[in-house]
């Protein structure tokens, strides 16, 4: 199904672009869709391929340039993509209407990722801009319901996910995080400003040190939206670094929400879930589809 199909517009799509391959992804979706793409990478935090398409690097702080760069370029519908972590101080560099809106982001600092990112999403709409969902470009990013690959969870496994579904739907009122590591109905590691890579290293090195006891492999990580966020930002995602760090931490497995977790280069991320013998698996939340 081609982005025409479901009703966006062709015009000039606008991504800015955080770290990881989503962003590229999602402008690859749009190519193939026959809508001309524009970049906005942040620097820093952008990776390289951002250079196959038409883009300018910005750093952290300047939303005039962003703004002006986006409406040269022809783009009204705007995707905000891509993993990031809160920038340094010194690594933010002011513009004239970052200046303007200083007080502002100041106070969208205090709260947690949503509430900056919800300041964000009304920042560009505020400017004529619309936001759309990295989801609603590129559906097939989106996680499936059931196994993902060759490897199922088991009914142990399905217990500890369960727990951790519930857990995440009570802490993400908090704007605490989006992942979590369960293993023998047990909350072992719980996301919070680290993200989703440390959080999984830190479960490995306290395996290492004998700190968290568990025999063989164990454990799930699951990850899923906060309730009350803005699905158009900051949706879950998982990819071969996922993997990876849940192979170092000997889990069983990743659970995911079904229809609401983006899966970055889906077909080397479930072979490598395959190779290590981990089930990846999207779990509906909101009851069985239609």
């Amino acid at each position: 199904m081609t982005v025409a199909a479901e009703g966006i517009s062709a015009q000039p799509l606008g991504i800015v672009a955080a770290g990881g391959r989503v962003p590229i992804m999602v402008a690859e979706a749009a190519a193939r869709a026959g809508r001309p793409v524009f970049v906005v990478a942040l620097r820093g935090l952008a990776v390289p391929e951002v250079a196959r398409f038409s883009h300018i690097v910005v750093p952290i702080g300047m939303p005039g340039r962003v703004f002006s760069a986006f409406r040269g370029a022809g783009c009204r519908e705007i995707v905000i993509v891509g993993s990031a972590t809160r920038p340094r101080i010194r690594d933010i560099r002011l513009d004239f209407k970052a200046l303007r809106l200083i007080t502002r982001y100041a106070r969208a600092l205090l709260g947690g990722d949503d509430k900056l990112l919800t300041w964000l999403v009304r920042l560009f709409e505020a400017e004529g801009f619309t936001v759309r969902g990295a989801h609603e470009i590129a559906p097939e990013l989106l996680a499936g319901e059931g196994p993902l690959g060759r490897c199922a969870p088991s009914p142990a496994d399905a217990a500890d996910i369960a727990i951790g579904i519930d857990y995440l739907a009570t802490a993400g009122r908090f704007d605490i995080g989006q992942a979590v590591v369960v293993a023998n109905h047990r909350i072992v590691a719980i996301e919070a400003a680290e993200g989703t890579d440390l959080m999984l290293a830190r479960v490995a090195e306290l395996r290492a040190m004998g700190r968290l006891r568990l025999s063989g492999r164990a454990g799930v990580l699951v990850k899923t939206p906060k309730p009350d966020q803005d699905r158009r930002v900051d949706l879950p995602a998982i990819g071969a670094s996922t993997v990876a760090g849940a192979l170092r931490a000997e889990l069983r497995g990743i659970a995911v929400a079904a229809g609401e977790t983006l899966v970055a280069d889906a077909a080397e991320t479930v072979a490598a879930a395959d190779r290590a013998g981990l089930f990846v698996a999207g779990i509906p939340l909101r009851g069985p589809s239609s």
